[in-house]
């Protein structure tokens, strides 16, 4: 795979945006990547220093539309920490 199909998207929360001071970047990623695969993609895309990742399997949530019901999608979350000597990314420096 490559690392614009292991990265899919930056999470854009309150959450997420609290971690961006202490350089921790949260994306949703393909389900079938493994940390150290996530870790490589992040090096390469935003060419920074990755020291831990950290993954979470998100389940969609029940939402109904008028008597209709159905779930959203689930996907995988990774919370990227970076290492103290490495460069910020430079898309959610705008953001903070």
């Amino acid at each position: 795979m490559r690392a614009h199909d292991i990265i899919i998207k930056p999470i854009l929360s309150e959450k997420s945006y609290a971690g961006i001071a202490d350089k921790k970047y949260t994306f949703v990623v393909a389900k079938n990547a493994n940390k150290t695969e996530i870790k490589l993609a992040v090096e390469e895309i935003f060419g920074v220093k990755v020291e831990k990742v950290n993954t979470a399997n998100v389940d969609g949530k029940m939402r109904r539309m008028g008597a209709h019901q159905g779930l959203t999608p689930s996907y995988k979350k990774a919370v990227v920490q970076l290492k103290k000597d490495s460069k910020s990314i430079e898309f959610f420096d705008s953001l903070s």
